[in-house]
């Protein structure tokens, strides 16, 4: 008698391998291009171990480990930003991808054994869709009440900002129009579908206007929250919270978390401050927010190539941070614009407006660095790249 079960077991972790590879070329899997090799795995050895229960007649099936992984598998897709048929793609896939690899051993196996297994594996995987996608629209409705609330919340520090400074006003609302009108088309579709039929919430298409409502919001709420920092900055409201800070940690934490969106555009990001090792006494939080800013907009601004940042101390009892890319490069005259809210023409291309860009990034870049007591620099060519240089102190001084 052949015992798929056990053959299943050896082969989990082959299985694994292969999905999550055949996750990431997939062009229709966006989202798994952004995450690390154990955001995409999540609990799958543990399912397949749970399937691979089911297939032994020797033991007892192993459906509360199957329903509970599977439900936390939902909420998690959902946190991550998978949009409904992106998920049900990687789930197609993993069906393909077991029975590939168990195909040697299947051929093996009489047809009643064959049938058995199939049927087994099939009503595991089954099993684990319905699951994870009841707590995948759970949790993508949850976020689409927090959103809501974020966005009342938001509301009234918008109306001050607007009241306080009507520069860029126009901008500012041209910016928020197309998100908002998405937002309130696609909730105005959808709650209209709710009322005519209650029992198609779960629908892939319904599925599909709680992502874009989701997305459009989460555009609309990084645009406010950039006006916000810029105002709270020309406010006074920002306050410096030094402490010794781990550079390098810092950099390696940045790198990690936008290196997927590099190499999605098959570029390459070169770290070159492993070996710094100063002491240096500044705001963590601020410094992070400035080497990420820098770091996506070398990202969106570089087709290919790659980007370097490089530390080093200077005389003087300072230090620098360079992030250098091999993007479109910054006209002369424009370089000293970039640095200005709503600015979005520094690419010498044609396509001057870059979607998802804000234009505030390194307007909020400098505002930073200046709250660090640091300056920056910029080296900037058309068609070769850009060098942003980032100067501080070894240690940020605070006023009593």
């Amino acid at each position: 008698m052949m015992d798929f079960s056990q053959a299943l077991l050896n082969k989990i972790d082959t299985i694994v391998e292969i999905w999550i590879e055949t996750v990431r070329q997939d062009d229709g899997i966006e989202t798994a291009k952004e995450l690390t090799y154990k955001g995409i795995r999540d609990s799958l050895p543990i399912v397949l171990q749970a399937i691979a229960r089911m297939l032994s007649s020797s033991e007892d099936n192993d459906i509360k480990t199957l329903v509970e992984k599977s439900l936390e598998h939902g909420t998690l897709r959902a946190k991550q930003g998978y949009d409904a048929e992106e998920m049900a793609r990687e789930y197609r896939l993993l069906r393909w991808v077991i029975f590939s690899i168990l195909e040697e051993d299947l051929l093996k196996g009489s047809s009643a054994e064959v049938i058995r297994a199939c049927r087994l594996i099939d009503t595991g995987l089954d099993e684990v869709i319905a699951r994870c996608f009841k707590t995948y629209t759970e949790e993508r409705l949850r976020e689409l009440e927090d959103l809501q609330k974020q966005l009342k919340l938001t509301n009234q520090e918008l109306t001050r900002l607007v009241r306080a400074s009507k520069e860029n006003l126009s901008q500012l609302a041209h910016e928020l129009k197309t998100p908002l009108t998405s937002i309130i088309g696609y909730s105005d579709l959808f709650l209209r579908q709710q009322e005519k039929n209650p029992q198609v919430k779960d629908s892939i298409p319904n599925l599909g206007h709680i992502d874009k409502v989701l997305k459009q919001g989460r555009q609309l709420l990084h645009l406010i929250n950039d006006a916000l920092e810029i105002s709270r900055y020309e406010a006074g409201k920002m306050i410096v919270q030094p402490a010794i800070t781990n550079v390098s940690e810092i950099i390696a934490n940045v790198t990690e978390m936008v290196e997927p969106i590099a190499r999605a555009k098959n570029i390459k990001i070169i770290g070159d401050c492993q070996e710094f090792s100063e002491p240096v006494v500044t705001d963590c939080l601020r410094l992070q927010q400035i080497v990420t800013n820098l770091m996506s907009n070398a990202i969106r601004y570089t087709e290919s190539g790659s980007i370097n940042i490089q530390c080093q101390m200077l005389p003087d009892r300072q230090w620098s941070i360079s992030v250098i890319d091999t993007g479109r490069g910054i006209a002369q005259e424009k370089q000293l614009q970039i640095f200005e809210p709503y600015f979005q023409g520094a690419d010498a291309g044609k396509q001057s407006y870059v979607p998802y860009s804000t234009g505030l990034g390194l307007a909020i870049v400098t505002r930073l660095v200046e709250l660090l007591q640091g300056r920056i620099e910029l080296d900037s060519k058309v068609g070769v790249g850009s060098r942003f240089t980032v100067i501080f102190p070894l240690e940020v001084q605070v006023s009593e």
